[in-house]
């Protein structure tokens, strides 16, 4: 059913430094496929408070956010679910009458693709990263019994801030430590970025783990997964992530859940 916009159209929207393709298309495909009077786009800003302050004017229903907002925009919300006072990270508005509330489904992502892929819950960890979408990641780790981790990070504060609240360890570099699983949460590996052809880790760690989870999206085979997968590695790749969490933002937009067969005709399409 092809959709036409008119004034009853509902918006939802992304925000994020660098607007990618991934949610417009899943969104709008599915939003087609089922034949709700939605339409969703992609937008960056420079003016915070000014874009989430339109949310709410302009009566978007839904905003996904990503990086660097997910922990700045918290003071700008009405209300808190759970999943975003666990770990002090949003990733997910949804406006209703004006109400700004904030969800986390990174998390419920990142939980269900550990259980998916049958990563050993004894394994150790180590995870490059400590900004938002770690704190989501970590989260998901140590409440899913992953017990012995370290966050790399070369900023100490912020490091050392996430360990701690999670009872992890915090290094500067990850050194000689070869633990059985390498989780990236940078930047690094993105397309488009300065680090875009650069590893996470470092071979010799790649190559000693058993498992290696890039939540990168774009590519979805990034210069981590590429190696991880060459070395015959359990593998959990960022277009895994950004599906998952995006289905659950589209329930909370819309209040319907697709079928299985619909979900993924929708990540087909979102990647074409």
């Amino acid at each position: 059913m092809q959709m036409h916009p008119n004034k009853d159209t509902q918006l939802c929207m992304s925000l994020s430094a660098r607007p990618g393709n991934f949610g417009l298309r899943f969104h709008n495909h599915l939003y087609e496929q089922l034949g709700l009077n939605f339409y969703y786009k992609a937008f960056s800003s420079q003016d915070l408070p000014g874009a989430i302050g339109g949310i709410r004017a302009l009566g978007v229903r839904g905003c996904g956010v990503s990086m660097p907002f997910k922990e700045a925009s918290i003071a700008l919300v009405d209300e808190l679910d759970d999943s975003v006072k666990a770990i002090a990270s949003l990733n997910t508005i949804v406006n209703t009458d004006g109400h700004l509330k904030a969800y986390n489904t990174d998390y419920i992502a990142v939980e269900q693709l550990l259980k998916k892929h049958a990563v050993p819950k004894g394994s150790t960890f180590a995870m490059h990263g400590s900004g938002g979408m770690g704190k989501a990641v970590a989260s998901a780790l140590r409440d899913g019994g992953y017990a012995n981790g370290v966050i790399v990070a070369r900023n100490e504060a912020a490091g050392r801030a996430l360990a701690q609240s999670l009872g992890y360890e915090w290094q500067a570099e990850l050194g000689d430590l070869r633990p059985q699983m390498l989780v990236n949460v940078t930047p690094i590996g993105m397309s488009g970025g300065a680090q875009a052809d650069q590893l996470a880790f470092a071979t010799e760690a790649v190559d000693a783990a058993d498992t290696v989870f890039d939540v990168v999206a774009i590519p979805a085979e990034t210069p981590l997964i590429v190696r991880g997968r060459a070395q015959g590695k359990r593998v959990i790749t960022g277009l895994e992530v950004i599906a998952i969490q995006a289905l659950e933002q589209f329930v909370l937009y819309t209040g319907v859940r697709p079928t299985d067969e619909q979900f993924k005709a929708a990540v087909a399409f979102a990647r074409g």
